[in-house]
């Protein structure tokens, strides 16, 4: 694992790289609110085991990249998204593997259209393109939501149990949810957050529908994650991604919920590798 903090376009973007540079890349973007240490480590060493140049980094407004007033994020949608292609420049990268999930799969949806040279492949995981018609998130998912206002950001006591709270209101029914690894993993992001408490601007930001409208648009392979039991952006979110985008490839993980469990660790893996493994070299 190795960190850097790249300087650019006057901000600092975090991030951390695994494996050999040699091998194809490999651009993993988190969804909201959270920092790279959610693709756990562990399961970025076995992407690069397999083959891979992996590469995690904080998205604006979490971790150790830049952020903003809580309340007046002074970026979009379209920002988040070139900021991945800032990343993979900062590696002399010229084309990535992308894998996005929540958040991270809809900016994924935009770099493939915005930056159609720079982009191999797509995978999406636990995510959408917000049609009209999919259904809305599970209201007991919004209640929980709406009280964040009540956090102590200042307190890692509190941002641990928020965390634990969340990942519980997320999880699917299918695997054992550890308690332990979740307040654990939160107390690490606390540690290492510029501010914790500007997570919430990524619920304010504007900007991406001219390209989420286009997602029947994109012309790379895309591999489509979702879990059966998603509560905040439900399965037939996943179906519909896989039924518009061109020979799009669908793998349902049953009983899953908004999450990426180490139970699943080896269907999400395999299917990652083969599915980057069967497009075009990276080119440098």
């Amino acid at each position: 694992m190795n960190e850097r903090l790249i300087q650019t376009d006057g901000i600092q973007i975090c991030a951390e790289s695994f494996g050999d540079p040699r091998d194809p890349a490999l651009l993993l973007i988190m969804g909201a609110q959270s920092s790279l240490i959610w693709w756990e480590e562990p399961f970025c060493r076995r992407l690069a085991e397999g083959g891979r140049f992996v590469i995690r980094y904080d998205n604006r407004d979490v971790g150790r990249s830049t952020t903003y007033e809580p309340g007046n994020p002074d970026y979009t949608f379209e920002d988040m998204a070139d900021d991945a292609i800032r990343v993979l420049d900062a590696y002399q990268i010229e084309q990535a593997h992308i894998v996005g999930m929540s958040m991270g799969g809809m900016l994924a949806q935009m770099i493939a259209l915005r930056h159609p040279r720079r982009t191999t492949s797509l995978t999406l995981v636990s995510t959408s393109n917000f049609a009209e018609h999919l259904p809305p998130m599970e209201e007991e998912v919004m209640a929980f939501f709406s009280k964040m206002g009540t956090i102590d950001w200042t307190s890692r006591q509190s941002v641990a149990e928020f965390a634990v709270q969340r990942s519980k209101v997320l999880a699917g029914s299918k695997h054992f949810f550890d308690r332990k690894k979740t307040s654990m993993l939160a107390e690490l992001e606390f540690a290492r957050s510029a501010n914790m408490a500007s997570m919430g601007n990524h619920a304010l930001l504007a900007g991406g529908e001219s390209y989420l409208a286009r997602t029947n648009e994109i012309g790379v392979p895309a591999l489509i994650i979702h879990g059966t039991e998603d509560p905040i952006i439900p399965y037939e979110h996943g179906k519909h991604l896989a039924d518009i985008i061109p020979d799009a490839v669908l793998l349902a993980l049953e009983g899953t919920g908004h999450e990426l469990p180490e139970g699943d660790w080896d269907q999400v893996v395999q299917a990652i590798l083969a599915h980057t493994a069967t497009t075009p070299s990276d080119r440098r």
